[in-house]
């Protein structure tokens, strides 16, 4: 059983087992919990510190835990009906609505319940996280010469050499100095929408793509307009007059296996993108978020966008979060020219700086003989995991790979994802419920599109399961939900 289950099971029971005592009352200790649910220390320390937290108990060093005493109970509720309207109201009639649907990201960061297999997760399975290798780089962070002290804003001059040449490539495209450390990609991604577009402006984005660009660029009052991909990539035809229909001066994309779809803009295309968006005085941003998730040699991938930009038109998001762990958020914003200051502008005002022991955390663990070796292992489990879901869906459900009115998905040579168009008449919605009661969560596609979606989608996430054998369970139980609700 996964820790983080053995946790929650616990903790469930010890919230209902205080109930039993008055307020004061000494619980149990740490040792006979142990032999009483036959877990570890680690599970009780964890199950008692969710308790903790929750107001239910309180630790006592030396004496042990405690019910907590009841919180007192408020005489009279708190009226907030006025945020309605405080939350609601704009300035002008035609300014977008600072309203943010966020559930798109929140479905890719939820814990699902105990015993349900996760096929909706955003980040690698812990078995595929290196955690020894980040603990060791943790503690020789932590003892490096002025680790604790004030970093420099715009990030460790090491690691922002380390981003520069993992982005520039081979060929030296880029230096430190074209380079910010961020606190992640979606850091990044927000700083860089609000960097590059006024409040109430449009701004491109691939249909469908992924929920959480489309969230902070709401969030940040922009407009998303939809261009839609094809199996290479973003339609650069329709790019070029979406530009011309809204007057749009920044185009946000993943050329490299897309979120949620897998795509890879194709070759002809990379040029054409860059020649439309200068066509259009526009700014691109490049999420490059999974270049270290490729199923094969990196020496086999295309560069990145910024490297055959000569204008300044790019704007390169990176991340290690993917690759490592969600808590390692460390990323980088690269760019030349005046906007370099602009986005170092923003991100003082947001944050100040990302933690000095992270950046170094960071620099420790890609400088140590185990971070090879982590690529390496990445990539050939998630080719082994995308097989063996993909040969599970073959065998038990047909219809979502091309039979009965489906199409046929991409199989991707990158990244986590199964983009899976549904047959006509199935209901993403109803689809993804009777998963979950079934036991496996899946993620609807609505959220991945930024106007209305030309077809019911789902995507399956292959880098959160434990393994083949997980995958293969949680196909089993998505074909009994498929049964309750297919026409």
């Amino acid at each position: 059983m996964h820790e983080r289950s053995s946790v929650a099971e616990l903790a469930a029971a010890l919230r209902k087992e205080v109930n039993r005592y008055s307020d004061g009352e000494k619980l149990p200790s740490s040792r006979a919990l142990r032999e009483r649910y036959r877990v570890s220390p680690v599970t009780v320390s964890r199950a008692l510190a969710e308790l903790a937290a929750e107001g239910l108990v309180v630790t006592r060093p030396g004496a042990g835990v405690f019910r907590a005493a009841a919180p007192a109970r408020t005489a009279h509720p708190v009226d907030t009906s006025w945020q309605e309207i405080a939350l609601s109201a704009e300035a002008a009639a035609d300014q977008v609505p600072r309203g943010v649907d966020a559930s798109g990201v929140l479905a890719t960061l939820a814990v699902p319940p105990p015993g349900v297999v996760e096929l909706s997760g955003g980040y690698l399975h812990p078995d595929l996280q290196p955690e020894r290798a980040l603990a060791a780089a943790l503690a020789r962070a932590g003892r490096r010469p002025g680790a604790w002290r004030r970093p420099p804003v715009a990030g460790v001059d090491e690691l922002r050499a380390w981003f520069a040449r993992e982005i520039g490539g081979p060929g030296g495209a880029l230096s430190g100095n074209d380079v910010l450390i961020t606190a992640g990609g979606q850091s990044a991604l927000t700083a860089a929408l609000r960097a590059l577009a006024p409040p109430g402006a449009p701004v491109l984005v691939e249909s469908p793509t992924y929920p959480g660009v489309l969230a902070a660029a709401r969030a940040s009052g922009l407009r998303p307009v939809p261009v839609p991909l094809d199996a290479d990539g973003v339609r650069t035809d329709l790019l070029a007059e979406a530009f011309r229909a809204s007057g749009a001066r920044l185009f946000v994309c993943q050329p490299l296996f897309q979120n949620p779809t897998g795509a890879v803009l194709a070759d002809g295309r990379r040029a054409e993108v860059l020649r439309v968006a200068r066509a259009a005085g526009a700014f691109v941003i490049e999420d490059d978020f999974a270049r270290r998730l490729a199923h094969g040699p990196a020496s086999a991938l295309p560069p990145t966008l910024i490297c055959d930009d000569a204008h300044g038109t790019v704007v390169h998001v990176g991340s290690l979060t993917k690759v490592t762990s969600p808590s390692l958020r460390v990323g980088a914003l690269a760019a030349r020219g005046p906007v370099l200051d602009r986005l170092r502008a923003i991100q003082v005002v947001d944050s100040f700086f990302v933690p000095g022991p992270l950046q170094e955390t960071a620099l420790e663990l890609v400088g140590s003989p185990s971070w090879p070796r982590h690529l390496r292992t990445v990539a050939k489990e998630l080719a082994v995991r995308r097989d063996a879901l993909t040969t599970a869906l073959h065998t038990r459900l047909p219809e979502l790979m091309g039979a009965d009115g489906g199409t046929a998905p991409g199989v991707p040579r990158g990244g986590c994802f199964l983009w899976l168009r549904l047959p006509d008449g199935v209901p993403e919605e109803a689809l993804a419920g009777a998963a979950l009661r079934a036991g496996v969560s899946v993620a609807p596609g609505r959220p991945y599109f930024p106007a209305e979606p030309p077809a019911a989608h789902l995507r399956l996430a292959f880098g959160s399961a434990s393994g083949p054998a997980e995958l293969a369970e949680g196909v089993h139980r998505l074909a009994t939900a498929w049964r309750e609700v297919a026409p």
